[in-house]
């Protein structure tokens, strides 16, 4: 099996050995992703504007890997503030295909940098 790194420039880079993304096996395996505008390298500020980030930034990474969100089949948001669900569960459902992607949502998860938000994924392409 090959794999191949994926690396975007619409998305902060990795801040350590790890890859934004790894294609192999007909999967993009993201890392996780953070509400971090990619040009200031600061994160945004408040829940609802770290999400609606992360998720862009995501995207940004799927499209250099040849994918899209309507290509994910799995999920998982980790995020610091169990109170702020409902903020994150809206602005993450205009961002999901139909069907919807499996998902984990662990809560009251402390993230470096005070960032309130991170979200990987993995999505399926053709290889």
């Amino acid at each position: 099996m090959t794999r191949r790194a994926v690396s975007s420039e619409g998305a902060p880079a990795a801040l350590g050995p790890y890859s934004q993304a790894i294609v192999a096996g007909g999967f993009v395996f993201c890392s996780g992703t953070a509400g971090i505008d990619p040009v200031s390298g600061e994160a945004r500020v408040g829940i609802e504007a770290q999400t609606e980030q992360a998720l862009l930034n995501l995207a940004c990474i799927l499209e250099a890997a040849g994918a899209s969100m309507a290509d994910l089949v799995k999920t998982t948001i980790f995020y610091s503030n169990v109170e702020d669900f409902a903020a994150i569960n809206a602005i993450y459902a205009r961002h999901m295909p139909d069907p919807a992607p499996a998902r984990s949502a662990p809560a009251n998860v402390q993230l470096p940098r005070g960032l309130l938000i991170s979200i990987d994924a993995i999505a399926a392409i053709n290889p």
